[in-house]
């Protein structure tokens, strides 16, 4: 008996070794990943040196080596946050993840690179409903980045542009997923994977991310393709930032930068670098977490930029929810949505109350779609007409509207497709055991996912067993609907977005420029 104990813990060893993947060389040293269900997985792969100390609020900078073999099987810590991720919180957070098919770094396969969304304030690779497995077997290497969030990603300030030498700060999670890419480029192939065939896909501040990484000089050549999943930047700038317009221009940013270090309690920022990170200020306020306008990463307003063909001329699929608006603290009274629409539309508030209007005692659907398209809706659709109007790439455009459809007693009655609905779907983590999961939910999930991996092998969602889904262009406006089945149908709410684009349009005149100040 002790000898078949020994044979019987000899070749469980022997198994678990042969599951153990050969270690892989990338910049800084060998990393060891693990294999899980025929795929090879490495977690927490660092692509840069961590951004502490000095290193705070600068751009990222090279790895730092590592002798012998580094253990890459777990997530690492995500970025300081008000959240809890599933992996904990550290400064010291630029790390990545691979799930990759191949079995040889010769099979040169498709890459989709994963931005995770938050606001810009949270966000982790750690979250299981990101996890890349699905889709990899789908026969792609599955790529997911970290990058810094809060006033810790993206705080700007005079004495950090005095201290850069392009003269600017802030920006500091973009840099991040530029740093990324750029570790995928030098890297993927060991993992089998084709860095002349990178698409990188987001949602919420993701697809912003990847929106303005279009959009960015630093990212040229870094990618092939774009996805974004409610996102898109078009909107102007403004002191007072609104859903939709949120960016602020460097010399606006770098005050709200000195207000926060104020309340830090610093008097400049060798001082502010002292404080524990978990100890700084975090929230809306001064110094706000948010991507800014500061000539070289995002060199200008990205509509212009988009107008005049400045862009990285890449085929995109972008795409909103229907019912995005309920996700962001609605008005809940017919006179407060009035009124805050007054406020932040001036003389343009009547026209977009019979665009989107309200009821006598509630706030239906109809009033919540104007912050869906004030934030998400307009900005995908000025991104697919303006790409459609000055570039050769395709676009294809998507409207996600799977849901219940809740009985009229229900608190839910109305609603639509909440914010970061989609998620789920694409990564086709629904569980089929769930009796709220229904057959067509779980047909939703595999057509997205066949439809996104598709798009990374090919620039193109078409491919088999899939419903044809046409490019969009000016003279062929059609969009792919994901509700009960994948279908075809006309640009949704056009008419309203017409009358949303009459104020972004007069918002980029001097009259409305001086208004928004």
């Amino acid at each position: 008996m002790k000898q078949l104990a020994l044979f019987v813990t000899f070749l469980a060893t022997c198994m678990a070794f042969a599951q153990q993947p050969s270690p892989v060389k990338v910049d800084g040293g060998l990393v060891q990943g693990g294999t899980e269900d025929g795929l090879t997985v490495y977690r927490g792969i660092p692509f840069a040196a961590p951004p502490i100390g000095d290193l705070r609020w600068k751009a990222p900078q090279p790895v730092e080596k590592w002798d012998g073999v580094r253990e890459t099987k777990k997530f690492a810590p995500a970025p300081i946050q008000g959240g809890n991720p599933p992996s904990g919180k550290s400064e010291d957070c630029l790390y990545l993840n691979v799930w990759s098919p191949a079995k040889s770094p010769s099979e040169r396969l498709p890459v989709l690179v994963w931005i995770y969304g938050g606001g810009f304030s949270f966000g982790a690779t750690s979250e299981p409903s990101y996890s890349g497995e699905k889709l990899a077997k789908k026969g792609v290497v599955l790529v997911s980045i970290a990058y810094r969030v809060g006033q810790l990603g993206f705080l700007a300030h005079p004495e950090l542009s005095a201290e850069n030498p392009h003269h600017v700060s802030g920006n500091y999670g973009l840099l991040d997923m530029i740093a990324g890419l750029k570790w995928v480029q030098k890297n993927i192939a060991a993992f089998g994977g084709d860095q002349g065939k990178v698409t990188i896909f987001g949602e919420s501040a993701g697809g912003i991310a990847v929106s303005m990484l279009c959009a960015s000089p630093l990212a040229k050549g870094l990618f092939h393709g774009a996805i974004s999943q409610s996102g898109g930047s078009f909107g102007p700038s403004r002191p007072t930032t609104y859903p939709g317009e949120n960016l602020k221009r460097l010399r606006e940013a770098e005050k709200g930068g000195e207000a926060y270090t104020q309340l830090a309690g610093a008097s400049s920022i060798a001082e502010l670098r002292k404080i524990d990170a978990d100890k700084l200020p975090g929230g809306r306020g001064p110094g706000m977490a948010w991507p800014i306008i500061d000539g070289y990463v995002i060199p200008d307003d990205q509509y212009k930029l988009y107008e005049s063909g400045k862009y990285n001329h890449v085929p995109v699929l972008v795409g909103y929810n229907s019912d995005e608006g309920a996700s962001f603290g609605p008005p809940k009274t017919p006179q407060e949505y009035i009124e805050n629409t007054k406020k932040r539309y001036g003389k343009f508030a009547d026209d977009l109350l019979k665009a989107y209007p309200v009821g006598t005692n509630n706030v239906p659907k109809s009033a919540r779609d104007l912050m869906r398209d004030a934030a998400f809706g307009w900005h995908t659709w000025s991104w697919a007409r303006l790409q459609a109007q000055t570039s050769k790439t395709k676009v294809f455009y998507y409207y996600f509207d799977q849901h219940p459809d809740y009985p009229a007693d229900s608190p839910k009655a109305g609603y639509g497709s909440g914010h970061g609905q989609d998620v789920s779907y694409v990564f086709e983590h629904l569980d089929p055991s769930n009796p709220q999961t229904t057959k067509t939910d779980l047909a939703i999930s595999e057509a997205m996912g066949t439809y996104w991996t598709n798009f990374a092998k090919y620039g193109d969602p078409n491919g088999k067993g899939v419903p044809q889904w046409p490019a969009f262009s000016e003279t062929n406006p059609t969009v792919m609907y994901f509700s009960q089945t994948p279908h075809t149908g006309p640009v949704p709410d056009a008419a309203s977005l017409n009358v949303l684009n009459n104020y972004f349009k007069w918002r980029r005149t001097a009259e409305g420029e001086a208004w928004a100040k």
